[in-house]
């Protein structure tokens, strides 16, 4: 007896159905690896908050600084930053020189531990002359160690640097985040390794200061979020001077670039960023 065969009816319906069930668990194995990304990031975040606290204890307690870029620390070789050599007169970034990297076994690279796996390649540009992957994580230095804060040194380096005993509010307070910075309406954002407040100070010794408001603010939504491609909304993972990480999820009035999920937590800058900021 010979064996009947599909019919073309029937081979339609088999693959209507297939491709059905395949639109149902994409949006839900898409959840999940987003959610994977998101642990992931978190991890790293700790990791970073436990070497900046090694750090600290190695030099009596003072935070670390952003960056060593004058010729009194440098010695007129390369910018040293927290996440490595900047190449400004070598050629070549070198993350092995970095001041956090000694704590931690941090690769360089789109996929080391300085790279959120969320920022996907080719989604933003590298900051720098070098044209290679620096950091898609900021520092909070413009609180942590003003002086040593490039771009804004000037300003406020007659603010103190904080050793950890002196950061008020350290369960708050944010260390590293996630972090781009919009380099205009229809352009690729970039990375930034400065976590910027939502609002700046002008002024310095001597000089009536004021604050204003940051056109660009540097922390990125990105998790789920328009950095992403998923449209805005999404969430900026961050880790406390404490060392407790977490995500915020992104109010509209928080995005200066909705389009690109880039803004502030929140619209002033305590207790996130600057807490005694009301005091300066």
């Amino acid at each position: 007896m010979r064996a009947r065969g599909f019919t073309l009816v029937e081979l339609l319906v088999v693959v209507a159905l297939v491709g059905g069930m395949v639109g149902v668990l994409l949006p839900a194995l898409a959840g999940a690896r987003g959610a994977a990304r998101s642990a992931v990031c978190l991890g790293q975040l700790r990791q970073m908050g436990v070497a900046w606290t090694l750090y600290a204890g190695d030099h009596r307690g003072l935070a670390m600084p952003l960056a060593y870029t004058d010729a009194a620390h440098t010695r007129g070789g390369d910018g040293i930053y927290w996440w490595g050599a900047d190449g400004s007169t070598t050629g070549r970034l070198d993350h092995d020189r970095g001041l956090l990297t000694t704590y931690l076994d941090a690769r360089p690279g789109e996929a080391g531990l300085y790279a959120c796996p969320a920022q996907r390649p080719g989604t933003y540009h590298h900051q720098g002359t070098t044209g290679t992957p620096t950091s898609t994580y900021g520092y909070n230095g413009y609180y942590l160690s003003p002086a040593f804060t490039p771009g804004w040194s000037r300003q406020i380096a007659h603010r103190p640097h904080q050793r950890l005993a002196t950061i008020e509010h350290p369960t708050q307070v944010l260390v590293f985040a996630d972090t781009l910075i919009s380099r205009g309406p229809g352009a690729l954002p970039a990375s930034n390794a400065l976590l910027d407040p939502p609002m700046l100070y002008s002024g310095g010794p001597g000089r009536p200061g004021r604050w204003q408001a940051n056109e660009f603010p540097t922390s990125c939504f990105r998790h789920g979020g328009a950095s992403a491609g998923a449209g805005v909304g999404g969430v900026c993972q961050g880790v406390h001077a404490d060392g407790s990480a977490q995500g915020y999820a992104a109010q509209p009035e928080w995005l200066a670039q909705p389009a690109q999920g880039i803004g502030s937590i929140g619209i002033h800058n305590d207790p996130r960023y600057i807490p005694d900021w009301r005091a300066w």
